[in-house]
C-alpha cells in the first residue's frame, strides 16, 4: 500500500508545473503587477477612426468651395447658392435659370460637363414648391461631377433640358410619370414606366399605398381591365388613432375570480309509459 502511494506522489510531482527562475532576477521582481481596470472603461485602447470629411475630402472640399464661388460670379443672375458635401458640389437655381446654367456648364472651357447622367425628383409635401428636380452632370474632360437643383410645384412647369442634353428625354419622362412635374418644351412628355391610363403619380408622398384602381385579367373579356377598389384607401398620414369605425363601447373583461364554472343542465329521467 505504501509503495503504491509513493509511486502516485512521484507521478503528481512530475506532472505539476515548475516555476522557472531566471538567473540574476529576484523571484518577486519578475512578477508583473498590472494596473487595476475599472469596470466602466475598456481594457483595450482603440484608436478612433478619422473623419473622412475632415481628412480625405478636406482638400477637395476647399477646391469645390472656390469653384462654386467662381460659378456664382460667372452667373450671379441665375445661381442662388451652392453647397459642398464631401466631394460633391450642388448648385441651386430657379426654374428660369435651368437652361442658361446647363448651357454654361456644358460649353464653358472651365466646366465641360458634356454628359447628363440622370434627372431625378424629390417630393417634400410640407413645402410650397414641393418638388425638387435634380440634374446630375459629368465632365469627362476634367473627371468631375456636379448637381443642379431647382424647385417646382404641382402647377408650375420646369423648362425641359432636352434642347441642351438630348439624353434627358427619358429621364424627364420618368420624373413626369412618377412625380407629375411638367417639363415645358419636352418633345414627347408621356408616361414611360406605368400604363398610359394610370391614375396619379406613384412616388408622391400622398399617393395611397393600394392605388386607386385594381388591375387584373378578365377571363370573360379576355383582356386586362381596371376596376375601382372597394376598400378604403390607406393614406400614409401616420395617425395614431384607429382608422376603423368603432362598433360600440364594448364590454369590460371579467377577472379570473369572476369566471365561475357553469353547472350542467339537469338531466331528465326516463319518462314512464302510460
Amino acid at each position: 500500500m505504501s509503495a503504491t502511494l509513493s509511486a502516485t506522489s512521484r507521478l503528481l510531482r512530475a506532472a505539476a508545473p515548475r516555476r522557472i527562475v531566471l538567473a540574476g532576477v529576484h523571484p518577486l521582481r519578475a512578477i508583473h503587477i498590472s494596473r487595476p481596470v475599472r469596470a466602466s472603461e475598456s481594457p483595450f485602447q482603440e484608436q478612433t477612426s478619422p473623419n473622412p470629411s475632415a481628412t480625405q475630402y478636406a482638400g477637395a472640399a476647399e477646391k469645390l468651395h472656390t469653384y462654386g464661388s467662381y460659378l456664382i460670379q460667372c452667373l450671379p443672375k441665375y445661381i442662388q447658392q451652392f453647397s459642398v458635401l464631401k466631394d460633391e458640389l450642388t448648385l441651386y437655381v430657379p426654374p428660369v435659370g435651368v437652361i442658361p446654367v446647363l448651357t454654361f456648364l456644358r460649353d464653358h472651357s472651365q466646366c465641360q460637363f458634356k454628359a447628363c447622367m440622370d434627372v431625378s425628383g424629390v417630393d417634400f409635401p410640407e413645402r410650397d414648391k414641393r418638388f425638387e428636380v435634380v440634374y446630375h452632370l459629368l465632365s469627362i474632360k476634367y473627371g468631375g461631377r456636379i448637381r443642379v437643383k431647382t424647385c417646382a410645384s404641382e402647377t408650375d412647369p420646369v423648362p425641359s433640358a432636352v434642347p441642351v442634353f438630348s439624353g434627358a428625354d427619358w429621364y424627364e419622362r420618368e420624373v413626369w410619370d412618377l412625380y407629375g412635374v411638367f417639363f415645358e418644351g419636352h418633345p414627347d412628355l408621356r408616361r414611360i414606366l406605368t400604363d398610359y391610363g394610370f391614375e396619379g403619380h406613384p412616388l408622391r408622398k400622398d399617393f395611397p399605398l393600394t392605388g386607386y384602381t385594381e388591375l387584373r385579367y378578365d377571363e370573360e373579356k379576355k383582356r386586362v381591365v381596371y376596376e375601382p377598389l372597394q376598400l378604403t384607401q390607406a393614406f400614409r398620414n401616420f395617425d395614431a388613432l384607429s382608422p376603423w369605425e368603432q362598433v360600440g363601447e364594448g364590454t369590460v373583461p371579467k377577472r379570473p375570480d369572476e369566471l365561475k364554472p357553469v353547472p350542467p343542465p339537469p338531466t331528465e329521467g326516463p319518462q314512464k309509459k302510460q
